[in-house]
Formats: structure tokens, sequence, C-alpha cells
């Protein structure tokens, strides 16, 4: 405000007071008895009021922030880098829940959503985290010895880990043109999770995808034998209210999840080269 407007301002308190707040000495103000007084209590309801603005801003940018997504997401992607999140944002008290059941923001105590579809919004605010391929995945032990995987044709001395059905190993043996491997060995399992696991422990070769079997790849537990992928119709998705979205706090997990996935794709792209299946 310009030095006339606060005088003005002045000038309309005392009118409205009926008293002096401040003597006009030699072109300054100096406060009366009446005003230092005033300035006491006013003082003390500017200072409660700052304190419950900053309180309140503070519950925006930290305390109790739920989240939901699927088990396998939380088991592979999201819990085994949640402590560097913990340590960078103390004071967010994160709360994360496992259901593949979607969550409805109206009736459940959700902050946020992490989950794996086509984008459509329902009106909901939705950021792209990743997008996926499926690929060929097993442990480094695989790689050598006798029955070492050298060619598709090499699969045939190993189980194949099934998610849900058998048909992504029939995709890819159709998209590398043929190989002499019986897909319908080994077991099939119900959750992706599951199958990475099972090919971290050696126990057979499964097709993943590369957002789940990013961590084991990166820390080298998993290895990509063949460079055919398969593409993935479906991406990960965060999902929060429109209004949530504005909450300092959902932004700042948006962010971190985000940059932990372009982290991924970076050190992704410096793994070594695998083979062509072709």
């Amino acid at each position: 405000m310009t030095q006339g407007a606060v005088s003005h301002q002045v000038k309309a308190l005392e009118a409205e007071l009926g008293l002096k707040l401040f003597n006009r000495e030699r072109q300054r103000l100096v406060i009366t008895d009446a005003g230092r007084r005033y300035l006491d209590v006013v003082r003390d309801a500017f200072d409660r009021i700052a304190a419950g603005t900053e309180a309140l801003l503070q519950r925006q940018r930290g305390g109790v922030l739920t989240v939901t997504t699927s088990p396998n997401f939380a088991a592979k992607w999201l819990v085994p880098r949640l402590s560097r999140f913990v340590e960078a944002h103390p004071g967010i008290d994160l709360r994360i829940s496992a259901s593949l059941q979607h969550v409805d923001f109206a009736r459940e105590d959700i902050d946020l959503a992490i989950r794996h579809g086509d984008g459509s919004s329902n009106g909901l605010h939705q950021t792209r985290l990743c997008t996926e391929e499926l690929v060929v995945v097993c442990s480094p032990r695989l790689l050598s010895g006798k029955a070492a995987i050298r060619r598709p044709g090499d699969l045939a001395k190993h189980t194949l880990l099934h998610v849900n059905d058998r048909n992504d190993w029939s995709r890819w043996l159709e998209a590398i043109g043929g190989a002499n491997v019986d897909v319908s060995r080994g077991p099939v399992l119900n959750q992706a999770s599951m199958a990475i696991d099972a090919a971290v422990d050696g126990q057979g070769v499964a097709l993943a995808r590369t957002a789940l079997a990013a961590w084991d790849l990166i820390n080298g537990r998993l290895m990509c034998p063949f460079a055919t992928a398969l593409p993935v119709t479906y991406a990960y998705w965060i999902v929060c209210t429109k209004a949530a979205a504005r909450l300092p706090k959902i932004g700042t997990f948006r962010d971190w999840l985000i940059g932990e996935a372009a982290d991924d794709a970076r050190r992704m792209a410096r793994l070594p080269s695998p083979k062509s299946a072709a």
C-alpha cells in the first residue's frame, strides 16, 4: 500500500474507535498510549491467525497420506524404494494399502491411488507414471552352464513361468517367428510378482512387465536374455480427485513417483543390451 493509503486506513480506524492511535509530529506518526495498548491486542490476534494458517498449511504439506495400489505394484515397485521417500519427507505419514479393488474416493479415506489401466479418467485427476513392455527375464545363473539360455530354443530346457494363462508365452514365441518350445509346461501363477520372484530364485523363466521387473533388473537379480519385447496396452497412472490434486502433500508424492520412474528408465537404458531372439 502507498503511504497515502496507509494514512487513510489509520484515520478511518481512529474514526471508528473514537480514539487517537497516533499523534502526527513533524511529518511522522508517534503511537499514543491507547494505540500501544491496542497494538498488544491486535498483534496477539494476528499472531494467532498466522499460527492457525501455518498449521493448516502444514497439514496440507504433511500429515497422513493414504495411498492404495495393487499388490504387484506395491511389492515389486513401491515398497523397495519407500525408505528414500520417508527420508526425504519425514513430515508425511505415509500409509500404503495393497488392494485389487478400485478405490471410491467419495466413500473411502484414500488420498491417492496408483492403478494399471487405460487412462480413462471418470472425472478424476490422472497422471501417467510409466509405460511398459513384456520382456523375458531370468536369473543370471540360467545364462551360464550346460543349460545356458543363448537362443530361444534353449527355453525348452527350462521351466516357463506363466501369469494367469499361457497366452503371453505363445505371443512372444510367435513374435520371434516360433521355436520348438512347449508352452503348456510350467506353473500358472495369478500374481505377476510371484512369477518375478520365482524367476529371481532361478525356478524358471518368466515374461514380466518392465515396470514390475525394473528393480530386480537394475540390481542384477534378473537379466533379459533376449531383446524382443511385447507391447502392453495398459500403463500405470497416478489417480486422485481434482480437489486433492492441488494439495502440496499430493504433489510432493506425485513428483517423487514420477522422478523414481524416470530414474528407472535411465538406469534400464544403461543395462547391457540383450541378444536378438530372431
